[in-house]
């Protein structure tokens, strides 16, 4: 054997003492395959020893596993679908769960549990099954047709009556759908429709006793008078003539297509960036009487709306009709000066339902997919039947025993500070323009006339 055979390799030039020797590519590409494997082999390892763990503290502490005890029931497979579901929101502070308020949606996640579409281990957070609403709605405020999106047990053939035996009489499940795993009611509803119901009497003439309430008592004494017997009778007999009625449609036709909202909502973070809206259409039905009094259909779809957003279109042609202003001040309000654009009643507002044409169209286009399209059409006839009783009934029995539009028209009319743009000129006088942190009424006085903003009841976007 040659002499070169027994010696050591030589330690690189420079290299300290003891250093290993260069490794070549195939050693490194064999020691890392090597220890590839046996990371893998160890996580395996890992896993083993530490569920082992943990079934040795468990059965110490006394726990019984799961599926081991003939209390425990075993785990049901969770759908992805889309609940469609009514109510009548008189008595609660909106739709989205809120700590310490009566809400729509913690009555139904109660009764989701009760009912066993959801278990017992995500009964503590509707989080847990990823529980989204398709719309937001404001205190007191109604739907005939809204929809959740959650990961539910649907095995139970019976399990939308047991839902609504756990609901109270003004919540109504319709029924679900299957959708895709991906489905979100929020981010894949193309579009809502609300609609505003309003006793045609607010837009009869203003009322002198409230001109002259205004005219001559300071402001921190003034007080809204209560309708009187003989004003009662007046607005239950006031029919809208044809004029103001056409007034009022074209004034809706105006608020079609995209314009900046920033007047119609309320003023905090929102800004020209934020602030545009497209309407596809906003449309009064013909008048009708219901219970002696006239009353008006307003319907209107868009991609989406801010806070109080309706009630504030409203709101606004109420004023114009009442004070005869030109349909060139709405130009102005489009992302004009900031001015108190007063929201209507949420008694008459109520979403109809919202609309999921894009996803509907995708889902038809796949013929193998288990999902179905999201449509309340098979649900109309028990739908039309609830929104007559729950819906409708209430906005007409608590209007006529409590005259709210009469009572927030005269409140505007006794307190007309804010409100000077809406004149016959269609002009914004410097008077009603409001200044980010300036009040328009005095400290002392300012809970004495209608706020400027306020949201502490009530819910954020996609409510109207």
């Amino acid at each position: 054997m040659s002499p070169e055979a027994n010696q050591v390799p030589s330690v690189a030039a420079g290299a300290p003492a003891g250093a290993p020797a260069e490794e070549t590519p195939d050693n490194k590409r064999k020691r890392s395959n090597n220890n590839r494997a046996q990371t893998g082999k160890d996580r395996r390892e890992h896993a083993k020893r530490k569920y082992d763990e943990r079934r040795r503290e468990g059965d110490a502490r006394g726990r019984v596993p799961r599926g081991d005890s003939e209390s425990s029931e075993p785990r049901q497979p969770k759908r992805r679908v889309a609940l469609l579901l009514g109510y009548c929101g008189t008595g609660y502070q909106g739709m989205q769960v809120n700590p310490g308020a009566r809400t729509i949606e913690s009555d139904l996640f109660k009764a989701l549990c009760g009912a066993g579409a959801v278990s017992e281990d995500n009964a503590s957070d509707q989080h847990k099954v990823q529980l989204q609403r398709a719309a937001r709605t404001d205190k007191g405020v109604h739907a005939a047709g809204q929809v959740v999106s959650l990961k539910m047990i649907v095995e139970d053939p019976d399990i939308v009556a047991k839902i609504n035996q756990h609901l109270p009489a003004q919540i109504r499940a319709w029924g679900f759908v299957r959708t895709v795993r991906s489905f979100n009611s929020k981010t894949m509803c193309d579009s809502r429709i609300y609609e505003y119901l309003l006793p045609t009497y607010v837009f009869m003439a203003p009322s002198q006793q409230c001109q002259e309430i205004a005219r001559t008592v300071p402001i921190a004494e003034r007080e809204v008078p209560a309708a009187s017997p003989e004003e009662i009778a007046q607005m239950r007999a006031y029919r809208l003539s044809p004029e103001t009625l056409q007034f009022v449609r074209d004034a809706l036709a105006k608020y079609k297509g995209t314009h900046d909202y920033r007047n119609f909502t309320v003023t905090k973070g929102c800004t020209e960036h934020n602030s545009k809206r497209h309407m596809f259409w906003f449309e009064a039905a013909d008048p009708m009487v219901v219970e002696g009094s006239e009353w008006l259909s307003l319907k209107v779809k868009g991609q989406s709306f801010m806070l109080h957003q309706i009630r504030k279109m409203v709101g606004l042609i109420i004023l114009m009709a009442r004070a005869g202003a030109p349909l060139s001040l709405m130009d102005r309000l489009f992302g004009g000066p900031l001015v108190n654009v007063p929201k209507a009643p949420g008694l008459g507002l109520l979403l109809e339902q919202p609309v999921f044409d894009g996803y509907n169209q995708r889902t038809e286009n796949q013929a193998t997919t288990a999902s179905g399209v999201v449509t309340f059409e098979p649900h109309k006839a028990e739908i039309d039947a609830f929104k007559q009783e729950f819906i409708y009934d209430n906005i007409v029995k608590t209007e006529l025993a409590e005259c709210t539009f009469d009572s927030w028209v005269k409140n505007i009319e006794v307190f007309p500070e804010q409100f000077t743009y809406i004149n016959k000129e269609g002009v914004i006088p410097e008077s009603a323009i409001i200044v980010p942190g300036q009040s328009m009424f005095h400290p002392r006085d300012a809970a004495r006339g209608p706020a400027a903003e306020s949201s502490d009841d009530e819910q954020d976007a996609n409510d109207g």
